[in-house]
């Protein structure tokens, strides 16, 4: 498994910014990867830091509003088959998120956890607009640490 990843950084690392957008979409969609790696790849590789930081947030934005949508089809069994989260997760996600509401996106750049926020806000139809504002001001948050501390290397 480590090999296949290893692999598939490289392939993407080839493609530059292209390969950093579609990372962080791969990333901020419900399929376990780490564009972080890629990022830190292309930067230390010699790309730029402020496009790495653009590309990668508006990538991983699109993932996780991927799963939005997904959750706002409101199809349990369409989420639990493609997305691999359990109805379990989504109820038990959705009875902590029923205080805070949209601004829960803000947590969307947590591991694993993200994904299930993004699709549980879709699936109790969060307002879209701040759920849009909340998931990008956390995806860009914690680009513009990661560009920051690479840039340190």
């Amino acid at each position: 498994m480590d090999q296949l990843f290893t692999t598939i950084t490289d392939i993407l690392i080839d493609y530059g910014y292209w390969g950093m957008f579609i990372a962080a979409f791969i990333a901020g969609s419900v399929f376990p990867f780490s564009s972080e790696a890629v990022m830190a790849g292309l930067q230390l590789a010699g790309l730029a830091p402020l496009p790495l930081f653009i590309w990668g947030t508006i990538g991983n934005v699109a993932g996780s509003m991927f799963n939005y949508w997904i959750g706002s089809l409101g199809k349990m069994e369409w989420i639990e088959k493609y997305l691999h989260v359990k109805k379990e997760k989504v109820e038990k996600t959705q009875k902590f998120m029923e205080q805070k509401g949209a601004w829960m996106g803000v947590l969307c750049f947590l591991p694993i956890l993200g994904s299930v926020i993004a699709v549980t806000m879709g699936y109790m139809r969060a307002n879209v607009y701040i759920s849009f504002i909340s998931i990008l001001i956390g995806k860009a948050v914690r680009y513009a640490i990661l560009v920051y501390f690479v840039s340190l290397i």
